[in-house]
């Protein structure tokens, strides 16, 4: 499988935060919700196409919670997301979680490095790594991520966690596709070319 990192960011790399409010407020933080007001059916179709790429998911342990609580609680027939959010295999790294509620979910312990590069070797498409900043930004720092996607929001925070605040190493991008929607998110896709 090809390891796919996928986040939203603003214009200043944060990362923290982009759907609510409430989403995270660790030290602190009370500005999330800033994507929210530039999603649109483009950005939409977008990312339900990339979703459609996934045989599995990797998840860090926060963000595995956070989604663990709230997906199973969707019931809109409609949502494009919901179904395939729940059903496809997750794989969370983490070494304290106990007991992984979510199914299908396996808890992945010991070195990350090593456990991401075992999933990597199975076959099959894209093994995804959504929100989860802390461990895409080390996989992407060990060369484990194949392919990049941010979803820039037109936003300046000046405060909060940011994407590449644990990315120890160099790494070279690509840029492969680009798109601006309407409420003016871009859209960009990078294929990972070694070190930079």
């Amino acid at each position: 499988m090809i390891l796919t990192l996928t986040q939203f960011v603003t214009l200043d790399g944060v990362s923290q935060g982009p759907g609510s409010a409430d989403e995270d407020t660790t030290d602190g933080f009370r500005t999330g919700g800033w994507l929210v007001p530039h999603a649109d059916e483009v950005f939409v179709r977008q990312a339900s196409r990339w979703l459609d790429q996934a045989d599995a998911l990797l998840l860090g342990r926060r963000t595995y919670e956070a989604f663990a609580r709230d997906w199973p609680r969707i019931t809109d027939p409609d949502d494009p997301f919901t179904e395939r959010m729940n059903t496809l295999p997750k794989f969370v790294v983490s070494r304290s979680i106990e007991h992984a509620d979510w199914h299908p979910t396996t808890v992945l312990r010991g070195d990350p490095v090593e456990q991401v590069g075992a999933l990597k070797a199975r076959p099959g498409r894209e093994l995804q790594v959504h929100g989860s900043a802390r461990l895409g930004g080390a996989l992407l720092g060990a060369g484990l991520v194949d392919v990049l996607r941010l979803v820039v929001a037109p936003t300046v925070l000046g405060h909060g966690r940011r994407l590449f605040a644990t990315t120890d190493s160099p790494v070279g991008l690509r840029p492969t596709t680009h798109e601006l929607t309407p409420p003016g998110l871009l859209l960009l896709e990078y294929e990972a070319a070694g070190l930079a």
